[in-house]
């Protein structure tokens, strides 16, 4: 697969929603989004993550942002962390290893039984602008480094206040 590179759309990919129904990615919406995939159940970092986004959503739909969650835990798995950390995002479930490598993830199998039973995605971030363009990509290959919320809100800010271009093109 061809790594994604800014100012393109993100690949066309149907999510599977925790609250029913299915998201697109790829599509022209006109909106700037947001996507941040999770390594699912089994991360408690993850759940630091989300849950300080999750608070911080009504932020970034000030900036017209959309934000959308996303991990390759089953529907069970998914829902379990919906309901116990309260999380409002959409929440989507059931990434396939075809779907990650499409979004030039990180791919891990698990260490033990005990951390999960499938291989799963490490962090990604991705910002699409109002033109559909990738405008942001954040990746790690490890629980521990992700983009800081408050800096990449900021920077969306800026990116919008200032009308910048879309950084990192050339190849």
């Amino acid at each position: 697969m061809p790594a994604l590179k800014p100012g393109q759309p993100l690949p066309r990919i149907t999510l599977d929603m925790v609250d029913g129904g299915d998201l697109e990615l790829g599509l022209a919406t006109g909106q700037w989004q947001m996507l941040v995939v999770y390594r699912g159940r089994h991360c408690p970092r993850c759940k630091t993550y989300l849950s300080k986004l999750d608070r911080m959503q009504d932020a970034f739909a000030e900036r017209g942002v959309r934000v959308v969650i996303a991990s390759a835990d089953p529907l069970v798995k998914a829902q379990a962390d919906v309901a116990e950390f309260g999380w409002t995002l959409p929440c989507a479930y059931g990434l396939s290893e075809a779907d990650m490598a499409a979004l030039g993830l990180y791919i891990s199998d698990p260490s033990s039984p005990q951390e999960t039973d499938r291989r799963f995605a490490e962090p990604g971030l991705y910002v699409t602008n109002a033109e559909d363009q990738l405008h942001v990509v954040g990746l790690s290959n490890a629980a521990s480094c992700r983009p800081d919320l408050d800096v990449v809100l900021d920077g969306i800010r800026g990116i919008q206040t200032k009308n910048l271009p879309v950084r990192g093109t050339v190849q």
